[in-house]
């Protein structure tokens, strides 16, 4: 008796499960399948313009400079400060352009040292220049 019953609810609405089966996939596309696919084309063009001297990061977050690139293997080696370490290509997460810090930083600190000693001969002149105004005011005064 169960099994009829059963039987005549699947046969009566059919439509209506096919209709929210056909709803359901199409929202699993739109908002899974669809998606992966661009960030996947999206990583495989970022793959095929990689170049020596490209700045790199891994997956891991390592980064690197691409030294070589092997396409047979797809492989890639890396120099990280001195380093060279070979990875799967796959294994590149994204291409940065930047330089990396350990570069930048003692530039800035001899700019900084260079740029204290300026200040500090200034404020000898203006130090030597504002005694001179006072004793200028007063003996207007």
């Amino acid at each position: 008796m169960l099994g009829n019953l059963a039987i005549g609810a699947a046969a009566g609405g059919g439509y209506s499960t096919l209709l929210i089966l056909v709803v359901f996939f199409g929202l699993m596309y739109f908002l899974m399948l669809r998606p992966q696919q661009k960030q996947q084309k999206k990583h495989k063009d970022m793959m095929s313009q990689l170049k020596k001297g490209d700045h790199v990061i891994t997956i891991s977050r390592l980064h690197g400079v691409i030294d070589e690139i092997n396409q047979a293997d797809q492989t890639v080696t890396l120099d990280c400060d001195g380093i060279y370490l070979v990875f799967d290509l796959r294994a590149i997460a994204q291409v940065t352009s930047q330089a990396p810090q350990a570069v930048t930083a003692p530039v800035s600190a001899d700019t900084t040292s260079a740029s204290a000693d300026t200040p500090a001969e200034n404020t000898d002149e203006a130090a030597s220049d504002e005694p001179a105004e006072k004793t200028d005011d007063e003996s207007a005064k």
